[in-house]
């Protein structure tokens, strides 16, 4: 489970991490330009802040239209897990590169209208598909459960061409839907409003991860 961090309380991020510590194995965090996606959240100085509290590994979820340019001041912030999305770029191999030369895991994000064919040629240089199953950007949106095939799309692909790749659900996981998307064969869900929404956030997530140890 990897934990988004855009709803917690930045007022007390050291207390919105205690909250979830044991029940995460990632935190997630979007990385928003205004540009790409209409809103913007914040940078490298959230991610080093986040960075010295915890140890958990973080994941920098970038919506941003230029990511390259931004790949190594993240890194230096602390990131252990990169993604992009392939709709800002061409040169998917060229940003997937930069992640390489470092020791970061690198990620692609494709949103709904992509397909998982635009992936195939550089699975060799991926490390994990972020699947959106909303629109990237827009808050409070339901699952597209349209996007959950391209879970099993990628996996096939990966198969055939001798590759692992894991496959991580972002967007309207919840603890309604969360068995649908792990059937569909997600190995990692993001998951952050129902937690910090909820009246006790401890016990969301843990419910949560009990959930995820089951199936």
């Amino acid at each position: 489970m990897a934990v988004s961090m855009l709803s917690a309380d930045f007022s007390d991020l050291n207390k919105s991490i205690s909250l979830v510590k044991d029940a995460a194995d990632v935190l997630h965090l979007d990385i928003m330009d205004g540009n790409f996606v209409p809103h913007i959240t914040f940078g490298p100085l959230v991610v080093k802040a986040v960075r010295s509290i915890s140890d958990l590994p973080l994941e920098v979820h970038l919506m941003i239209s230029h990511p390259a340019e931004f790949v190594d001041d993240f890194v230096k912030a602390g990131a252990d897990r990169i993604s992009f999305h392939a709709e800002v770029t061409m040169h998917l191999g060229e940003v997937l590169g930069l992640i390489n030369r470092f020791d970061c895991k690198s990620g692609v994000a494709i949103s709904p209208q992509t397909h998982a064919s635009r992936l195939f040629e550089y699975l060799d240089l991926i490390d994990y598909v972020q699947v959106m199953a909303v629109m990237p950007g827009f808050f409070g949106q339901e699952i597209i459960p349209e996007t959950l095939h391209k879970i099993m799309e990628i996996k096939q692909e990966a198969d055939e061409q001798g590759r692992y790749i894991e496959v991580e659900v972002d967007g309207g996981v919840n603890d309604d839907n969360l068995d649908k998307v792990l059937q569909a064969g997600a190995d990692m869900v993001v998951v952050g409003s129902p937690i910090f929404t909820a009246h006790d956030p401890v016990q969301a997530a843990l419910e949560i991860r009990r959930k995820l140890d089951k199936l």
